[in-house]
């Protein structure tokens, strides 16, 4: 008996997701922080620590997509499949990159302040490049029926829901 998922790709995919749309709001708010006095170590950490959670779970996400690839390969478009698979290896790519920046961020002084900015603006061209990720696998889902390559023989894909109680 498991207690993740399965498919597992889909529940993770949204943690990614929202890493994304944090990291720049975190940064901002940890820039305006810094400015007001506050310690760039400790400001910087909470930053630091959601761009490295958005790291992780843009690899776990590309891992769980990966291993379900042959599976979902047999119903949907490769052409569409592709798309996807590069964009989220970008993304990867991009987070990971953000993360080293991130890092920067804790330095002394001029390059520490540069670090911070430019994880804001790293933290902004990631959050859309999410989008793009988040949208082609919308389409393999929603456009390409990527679903079908997980229903029961036969085609049943109706969901059993408990009855609720009077």
């Amino acid at each position: 008996m498991s207690f993740l998922p399965t498919p597992l790709h889909p529940a993770v995919v949204h943690f990614p997701i929202v890493f994304a749309v944090l990291a720049p709001i975190f940064a901002i708010g940890a820039l305006i922080a810094i400015r007001r006095g506050s310690r760039p170590l400790v400001a910087w950490g909470m930053t630091t620590v959601l761009v490295a959670g958005l790291a992780g779970s843009s690899w776990l996400a590309l891992e769980t997509g990966e291993q379900q690839e042959d599976r979902v390969e047999a119903v949907v478009p490769e052409p569409a499949f592709e798309a996807h698979e590069e964009s989220a290896e970008a993304f990867l790519a991009a987070s990971i990159a953000l993360l080293a920046i991130t890092l920067v961020g804790f330095a002394p002084r001029g390059v520490g302040t540069a670090g911070r900015a430019l994880t804001v603006v790293g933290a902004v061209v990631l959050m859309g490049m999410g989008y793009r990720v988040g949208h082609s696998g919308g389409a393999l889902v929603y456009e390409h029926n990527a679903g079908a390559a997980y229903a029961a023989p036969g085609g049943d894909v109706s969901v059993v829901r408990p009855s609720r109680p009077r």
